[in-house]
C-alpha cells in the first residue's frame, strides 16, 4: 500500500473541489485532490456560470442588489425551511468569489437573469441580475462555456502546487477517535493509497448517475419518471462515505427541470418546443399558464403532478413559421437563437429515426393517437383554447394575450416533455463553516463537505429568482470549506 500525506485532502476535483483546493493552497496548505475521472471540473464543464452578489461586474452594470437583500429573498422563497446561516455566509461571499475568478483570468459575458421575456410575463418577474455567465475560451456564450472557468481554477491549483491524483477514486474516509484523519483510495492500476492529513473535504457531486440512489432518496425512477443528466462518476460515493463516517443525513432532492430523453442528441428540438404555445397533459388538459414555462423548475414541478409525469408541447404550422421568421417568443443562452434555422433538418432526422417523444399530424385526432393523448380531452381543450384566443383572454390561467395563438392551422407538431433534473442536491448535514455534522448536530472534527453533496439550501425548488445558484453554491461552499479546513488543520480555530 502506498502512503501519502497532505495538510488538506479533497475528495473529487469538480467545481467545489477545485475551489476548495485553490482556497486552501492560497493560504499555504499542501493539498492533494483525488479524482476518479481523467479530467477536472466534473458537471460544471456542462454549465454556464455562477451566481454572484456584489461583484465588480454588477457594480459596472449598475446592479444595486446587496447580499442582505438577496439573503432575504432566498429565505422568503424557501419559507425559512433551510439553514439561514449557510445561505448568509454563501451570499455574502459570492461577490468576492466572482472577483477572485476574474483575478485568475476568468472572463464573463456580464450579469443576467436566466431568461428573456416581456416583464409582465417573465416567470420570475422579481428575478435579480445575479447570473455571471462565463465567456468560453473562444469568446462565445452557450452550453459548456463554464469549462473555461474550471480550466482557470485547475491552472491556478497547479501553479500553487496542488497535487491531482487522477483516475484515483476514494473508497473510504479514515477516522480515528471520531475525527477524520485521511482517506483510502485506489489508483488506476489497482494500487491502494492511504493518504493522511489535517482535514478531508468531500465534494463528489451527488448521485445523478445512480438510479438506485435516485429512487431510494427521491422516489423518481430514472428513465421512467425522470430523465436527469447522468454525469458519469456522480454515483453518490461521497455521500455514502460521509454517512459511513458518521455524517448526519439530510433529505436529498433532484434539481428539477424538464427535458426530452437523451436531450443532448436532440438539442434543437428540446429548445424549439420550450415556447408558450399549447401545453397539455395526457388527458389533453392544460395544466399551467404557458407563459410561465421558461421557469424550468416550476414546469418540472408541474409535470411531476400530471398523469404519468408527462406533458406535451404543441404548435401548428403557422406558429412554427412565426418562430422561424421572428425567433422564439422566449429565448435564453442555453438554447441558441438560431434554433429554428435548423429545426426542419433535425425534425426530419428524428422523425424518420422513430424518436418516440415527437410526432406530427394533419388533424387533432391523428395527433392524439400518435402522441398517446386522450383524443376527446385534447379536442375539447383545443376548441376551448381557440375560443379564448379569439376573445383575447385566457379565462382559465390568464396567459398573456401576446401568446394566445389558436392551434389548428396546417400541420400539427407535438413533443412529449418529461421531468428532468440536473442532478441530486443535498444529503450531508453541514453547518455554515461547511463542517460535517453527525445526526445530533455535533461537528465531526476534520471533515468538511461542499457542492451539491451539501447543498441543502433550496428547500423543495431551485430559486430561479436568483439565477446561477447551484454553481454559485458549489464555488462558494468550496472556498469556505477550503479556508475553514486550513484553519482547522493549522489549529487556528
Amino acid at each position: 500500500m502506498k502512503k501519502m500525506d497532505a495538510d488538506i485532502i479533497i475528495v473529487a476535483a469538480g467545481l467545489s473541489g477545485l475551489a476548495a483546493a485553490v482556497a486552501a493552497a492560497e493560504k499555504g496548505a499542501s493539498v492533494i485532490a483525488f479524482e476518479k475521472a481523467n479530467t477536472t471540473g466534473g458537471a460544471a464543464n456542462m454549465g454556464m456560470g455562477p451566481l454572484g452578489i456584489g461583484s465588480r461586474i454588477q457594480k459596472e452594470h449598475m446592479v444595486a442588489l446587496t447580499p442582505g437583500e438577496a439573503f432575504r429573498k432566498h429565505m422568503y422563497f424557501t419559507h425559512y425551511r433551510v439553514d439561514a446561516r449557510i445561505v448568509r455566509e454563501y451570499y455574502f461571499k459570492s461577490g468576492d468569489t466572482i472577483n477572485w475568478l476574474q483575478d485568475m483570468g476568468v472572463r464573463f459575458a456580464g450579469v443576467q437573469r436566466a431568461f428573456s421575456a416581456p416583464e409582465n410575463t417573465r416567470p420570475y418577474s422579481d428575478g435579480e441580475f445575479t447570473w455571471h455567465v462565463v465567456l468560453a475560451e473562444d469568446g462565445t456564450v452557450g452550453p459548456r462555456c463554464a469549462s473555461a472557468m474550471t480550466k482557470a481554477l485547475t491552472d491556478r491549483a497547479n501553479d500553487l502546487g496542488v497535487q491531482f491524483m487522477m483516475e484515483t477514486p476514494v473508497r473510504k474516509i479514515l477516522t480515528e477517535g471520531g475525527e477524520a484523519i485521511g482517506v483510502l483510495a485506489v489508483d488506476k492500476d489497482g494500487e491502494e493509497i492511504e493518504c493522511t492529513g489535517g482535514a478531508v473535504i468531500v465534494a463528489t457531486g451527488g448521485f445523478g448517475c445512480n438510479p438506485q440512489m435516485i429512487q431510494e432518496n427521491t422516489g423518481y425512477e430514472f428513465g421512467k419518471t425522470i430523465y436527469n443528466f447522468a454525469i458519469p462518476g456522480m454515483d453518490g460515493d461521497g455521500l455514502r462515505m460521509a454517512w459511513e463516517a458518521g455524517a448526519g443525513k439530510t433529505q436529498s432532492t433532484m434539481e428539477l427541470m424538464y427535458q426530452l430523453p437523451d436531450n443532448m442528441n436532440h438539442f434543437i428540438l428540446d429548445g424549439a418546443f420550450r415556447q408558450p404555445c399549447l401545453w397539455v397533459n395526457k388527458l389533453g388538459e392544460r395544466f399551467m399558464p404557458e407563459d410561465q414555462i421558461a421557469n424550468t423548475t416550476f414546469t418540472g414541478n408541474a409535470i411531476t403532478a400530471q398523469p404519468d409525469m408527462v406533458a406535451y408541447s404543441i404548435f401548428d404550422e403557422k406558429l412554427l413559421n412565426h418562430y422561424k421568421k421572428d425567433g422564439g417568443d422566449l429565448y435564453s443562452h442555453v438554447h441558441p437563437h438560431d434554433l429554428y434555422d435548423h429545426f426542419d433538418m433535425q425534425w426530419k432526422r428524428d422523425l424518420e429515426a422513430g424518436y418516440e417523444p415527437i410526432c406530427e399530424a394533419e388533424s387533432v385526432e391523428e395527433l392524439a393517437e400518435k402522441a398517446g393523448i386522450d383524443p376527446v380531452g385534447l379536442a375539447d381543450t383545443i376548441r376551448e383554447y381557440n375560443k379564448m384566443c379569439e376573445a383575447g383572454y385566457d379565462e382559465i390561467f390568464e396567459k398573456d394575450r401576446a401568446y394566445l395563438q389558436p392551434i389548428g392551422n396546417g400541420k400539427l407538431y407535438c413533443c412529449r416533455q418529461n421531468v428532468g433534473a440536473y442532478g441530486s442536491l443535498g444529503g450531508i448535514l453541514v453547518n455554515y463553516k461547511m463542517e460535517v455534522m453527525a445526526g445530533n448536530h455535533k461537528v465531526i472534527p476534520g471533515l468538511y463537505a461542499a457542492g451539491t453533496d451539501a447543498c441543502n439550501i433550496f428547500g423543495d425548488s431551485y430559486p430561479f429568482i436568483l439565477s446561477g445558484n447551484t454553481m454559485g453554491f458549489c464555488l462558494n461552499s468550496g472556498r469556505i470549506a477550503g479556508e475553514r479546513a486550513y484553519k482547522f488543520a493549522f489549529e487556528e480555530e
